[in-house]
């Protein structure tokens, strides 16, 4: 799992001409899921996003998390970000997940985020999506689930 996360001071999402999607101070979440991703992936990403000190504090520093400044996400899937481009100039997308499989774990994830306290909206499956974000900073993290300890290559 690749999670592409951007401090956002508002965001939203267009599907045919309709937004169905905006958060205000938070995270907006680039979401790939690739074939091998497992429950304990999810957890790990969600505990990460929601801990991660990177909101600043009163004193301007990034020192405060997701939590402690009752933030919002963004969530839109996102199977392009197993994107291979090693091999000429069209990628491959292999890496990603089936989209019934990717599916059910975007959904589970999105789930995992609410049940911590999270205020979630979420772009659509699938859909041709239109983003916008003001991002703050600009501070882009990347989350990936191959990172965590016990992790099986």
């Amino acid at each position: 799992m690749k999670v592409v996360a951007q401090l956002s001071k508002e965001a939203s999402v267009t599907v045919r001409e309709e937004v169905i999607g905006k958060i205000g101070k938070g995270f907006m979440l680039l979401v790939g899921i690739t074939h091998d991703d497992t429950e304990a992936d999810l957890d790990y990403i969600v505990n990460k996003l929601i801990h991660l000190r990177v909101f600043e504090d009163a004193d301007g520093k990034m020192n405060e998390s997701l939590l402690q400044i009752d933030g919002e996400i963004l969530s839109i899937s996102q199977f392009t970000l197993y994107a291979d481009t090693r091999k000429g100039r069209r990628p491959s997308f292999t890496d990603a997940a089936k989209p019934d499989v990717a599916s059910k774990l975007y959904e589970q994830f999105n789930q995992k985020l609410t049940e911590a306290g999270i205020h979630v909206e979420t772009g659509e499956f699938g859909a041709h999506m239109d983003v916008q974000l003001i991002n703050e900073g600009p501070i882009t993290i990347i989350l990936d689930s191959a990172d965590r300890p016990n992790k099986e290559a």
